[in-house]
C-alpha cells in the first residue's frame, strides 16, 4: 500500500506580474495566459506551468533542470515565499495545510514543522554577526519554546546530529569551512522536525569529497527521521547519489517523471536525455576514458538546452 503524500501539488503555476483572476481567464479564453493587472491586455509569463508530483513521508525525490527551469521557484512556491510580483495557483499541500492563497499566519505554521529549506550558499542565509550554536538555538526556541537547559541541550544534540564539533558553537559562519556551514544551515533547517525538507542545489559550491558528506547526511536524516525530501539540482549524477525518484523540467514545465533508475536506463524526452548523457561524460571525464568518439547520437550534445551552457 502506497503511503500518503506529505507534499502534494497540483497544477502549480508561477506568474511574473499580479494576474487577475488566473482560473477565471483561462476558462474563458481557452488559454494559458491571463491578462495582467494593468490593462494592457498582455499575457503575465509563466515562470512554472501546471507543475504536479507529490512525494510521501522517507521519500527521495529531485527536482533537475537548467538554471531558469523553474526548479528554484517550486521550493519557494511550496514554502509560500514567493518574491512579491510573483503569484502562484493551483494547490500546493503541505501535511493537509493548503500553501497557495493561505494567510500569514498559516504560512508561519507550515514554515518549519511543515517545511523547512536548506539553500544552495548557507553564508546569505547565516548571520555574520551570531555565533553558530545561537543561530542553530534560535528556531528551537521560536517553534518549539525551548528554554533554559532544554535549549542548550537542544542546540547540542543537533550539532551533533549534523557532525559539526564542539568548537563550531561559539565560531562566527566565516570562521568555519563552507561544508561546515552547510551542516549549520541543515541543524537550523531539522530543528523543527519538518514533515518536507527542500534543499536547494546544497552542495553545488561543494568540493566532491564535501558534497558527498553533505548527501550521506541527508539521506541518513530522511531514513531516521521519515520525512520527505525534495532535492533540487542542475547534476543528474548528483540525482543518481541521493534521490528515489525525478522530476525534470524544463522551461518552468514537467518534461518527464520517473524512478530515478529507469529514467537514467531509459530517458523519453531529448532534454533528459542530454542531462544523462552529459552526466556519463563527466564522469567518463574523470575517470579518463572519455574520448570524442564516445559522443554519438542525438543526445551527444553538451548537457544545456540547445547547447547552453549549465550552472
Amino acid at each position: 500500500m502506497t503511503a500518503a503524500p506529505v507534499l502534494s501539488v497540483a497544477g502549480l503555476s508561477v506568474l511574473a506580474g499580479e494576474a487577475r483572476d488566473t482560473a477565471g481567464a483561462r476558462d474563458a479564453a481557452g488559454a494559458r495566459g491571463a491578462a495582467d493587472d494593468r490593462g494592457t491586455g498582455e499575457p503575465a509569463r509563466r515562470l512554472v506551468d501546471d507543475l504536479s508530483f507529490t512525494v510521501a513521508a522517507g521519500e527521495r525525490l529531485a527536482i533537475i533542470g537548467e538554471s531558469g527551469s523553474g526548479k528554484s521557484l517550486t521550493a519557494l512556491a511550496v514554502a509560500g515565499l514567493l518574491a512579491p510580483g510573483l503569484q502562484a495557483s493551483g494547490s500546493v499541500s503541505v501535511a493537509g495545510s493548503e500553501v497557495v492563497g493561505a494567510p500569514e499566519a498559516v504560512l508561519n505554521r507550515v514554515r518549519g514543522a511543515g517545511v523547512s529549506l536548506v539553500f544552495q550558499e548557507p553564508r546569505t542565509a547565516l548571520d555574520p554577526l551570531m555565533r553558530i550554536g545561537r543561530q542553530i538555538a534560535e528556531p528551537l526556541r521560536r517553534h518549539r519554546g525551548l528554554r533554559g537547559t532544554e535549549l542548550r541541550d537542544g542546540m547540542r544534540g543537533l550539532m551533533r546530529e549534523v557532525a559539526l564539533p564542539e568548537r563550531a558553537e561559539q565560531a562566527f559562519p566565516h570562521e568555519v569551512s563552507g561544508g561546515q556551514r552547510q551542516r549549520v544551515a541543515i541543524a537550523m533547517a531539522l530543528a523543527c522536525d519538518p514533515k518536507v525538507l527542500i534543499a536547494d542545489e546544497p552542495t553545488t559550491a561543494l568540493d566532491v569529497t564535501v558534497q558527498a558528506g553533505i548527501l550521506e547526511l541527508l539521506q541518513r536524516e530522511v531514513r531516521d527521521r521519515d520525512m520527505a525530501l525534495v532535492f533540487i539540482t542542475h547534476d543528474m549524477g548528483v540525482v543518481a547519489e541521493v534521490a528515489e525518484r525525478v522530476v525534470v523540467l524544463r522551461s518552468g514545465r514537467k518534461v518527464e517523471e520517473g524512478s530515478v533508475a529507469g529514467t537514467i536506463a531509459a530517458p523519453q524526452h531529448p532534454y533528459t536525455q542530454r542531462l544523462v548523457e552529459g552526466a556519463r561524460l563527466l564522469d567518463a571525464a574523470l575517470a579518463g576514458t572519455w574520448s570524442p568518439s564516445a559522443v554519438t547520437g542525438p543526445v551527444g550534445g553538451p548537457p544545456g538546452v540547445d547547447g547552453s551552457p549549465e550552472r
